[in-house]
């Protein structure tokens, strides 16, 4: 696939991160990987009033870490003008309750979404049943619970605009969660994915460790409908993105991700469903 010139201009290599490390990715796009999750920095840091939005919040213990990258990328006390979350897994949410404490922002999400958020609803223990690696055995053990974030969190926009980033569009992606969402930016295709799909094998311990890029479906561990998932997909697919940030593993562009991703949406059911588990079929 050859790069329209907006995306030529403003795309940046990309590296494999190691935990507390980040990566500019688009001019106005920063990826940080906190342990074993990305989160993003949408904003760019040349114009005087720097405005940004935060893209999930990481792994619970290390808001000061994420403070600390947000001060050192737009200023002393910067904070976000809003934070939208992807999804409520405790590896996505897991620094929002100090990073609020903090900041004092709204926070969106889908509403599909929002009684994990609330207090009302606690998603499924993680299946180990799915096989595929260590961290698939070991996700029961992970945190499943509902966090209570009261009237700080509020549904998205019904008409798909994004608060705080007026060029982006959210797209209902469900089945890693019944409200996962994706964000879209249809000027230079730039996709934070989330977990709809990745780019690591999630459920290998080795793979998450040493970051073998490959394309992927969601964690097996942690999904929950699969139909639905491969919809998903194939709906991300034919935005035809020429960059995705997903929430594991690192980001993937041009005609890489155009071919891995056509494939994994032709061949959803081979790459992304597992064998046996609680929710197959």
């Amino acid at each position: 696939m050859e790069l329209d010139s907006t995306y030529k201009h403003t795309f940046i290599p990309l590296t494999t991160l190691s935990s507390g490390e980040g990566h500019e990715v688009t001019v106005d796009i920063f990826y940080y990987c906190d342990q074993i999750v990305n989160l993003c920095f949408v904003g760019e840091i040349l114009k005087e009033v720097k405005e940004w939005v935060l893209v999930d919040t990481g792994m619970p213990g290390t808001a000061e870490r994420i403070i600390r990258v947000a001060e050192e990328r737009f200023g002393p006390n910067s904070k976000p003008q809003s934070i939208i979350l992807t999804h409520g897994h405790f590896d996505h949410v897991g620094s929002i309750e100090v990073l609020l404490e903090q900041w004092d922002v709204p926070v969106y999400a889908h509403e599909l979404e929002i009684p994990y958020l609330t207090g009302k609803a606690d998603y499924p223990k993680g299946d180990s049943t799915v096989n595929g690696g260590l961290v698939s055995e070991l996700s029961p053990l992970f945190p499943n619970h509902s966090i209570d974030l009261g009237d700080q969190i509020k549904p998205l926009p019904a008409d798909g605009k994004v608060p705080g980033l007026p060029e982006w569009q959210w797209l209902h992606t469900p089945g890693h969660t019944p409200g996962h969402i994706s964000l879209f930016r249809e000027k230079d295709r730039a996709l934070l994915a989330g977990d709809a799909f990745v780019t690591v094998k999630q459920e290998s311990l080795y793979k998450v460790l040493i970051q073998k890029q490959e394309i992927s479906g969601p964690p097996k561990y942690f999904t929950t409908d699969w139909r639905a998932a491969k919809e998903s997909v194939r709906k991300l697919q034919a935005l035809r993105p020429l960059i995705a940030v997903t929430g594991h593993g690192t980001p993937m562009s041009g005609e890489e991700l155009s071919l891995s991703l056509s494939d994994l949406a032709e061949n959803f059911e081979e790459i992304a469903v597992p064998e046996e588990g609680r929710f197959v079929h």
